[in-house]
């Protein structure tokens, strides 16, 4: 995906919805297109070069990553509410994942987010 091409994240969200449609409830599931909407939204704005989508469904839940290919990490903040348009992507991360995290590569880094298969 092109840092310019935002577009792409629309066409992230419906493979993930595609994804889980058999393995994840639908409330569940928007909670994890949005949360990733978020992620890769920050990765193409704030890189150059693109990334790297993974999802996992295991028996304790789901697990996505976002890999760029940039160092430095990301902080979360508080949004501006003068603002509603930026700033609230690591917040809702942290708001609605049961964990998250963000591990440096040697090259880049990965932004995860965890939900829990029991999440009502």
């Amino acid at each position: 995906m092109a840092r310019t091409d935002l577009a792409a994240v629309s066409e992230v969200r419906g493979a993930l919805r595609e994804f889980l449609r058999y393995r994840w409830r639908d409330d569940s599931a928007a909670v994890a297109e949005l949360l990733l909407s978020e992620l890769v939204t920050n990765a193409l704005i704030h890189t150059a070069h693109g990334a790297v989508i993974t999802a996992s469904v295991v028996p304790t839940g789901l697990r996505v990553e976002v890999r760029d290919f940039v160092s430095g990490l990301p902080l979360p903040c508080v949004p501006d509410a003068d603002d509603g348009t930026h700033g609230r992507g690591l917040f809702l991360v942290e708001s609605l994942a049961d964990s998250w995290g963000i591990s440096p590569h040697a090259l880049g880094k990965v932004v995860w987010f965890e939900l829990d298969s029991t999440r009502p």
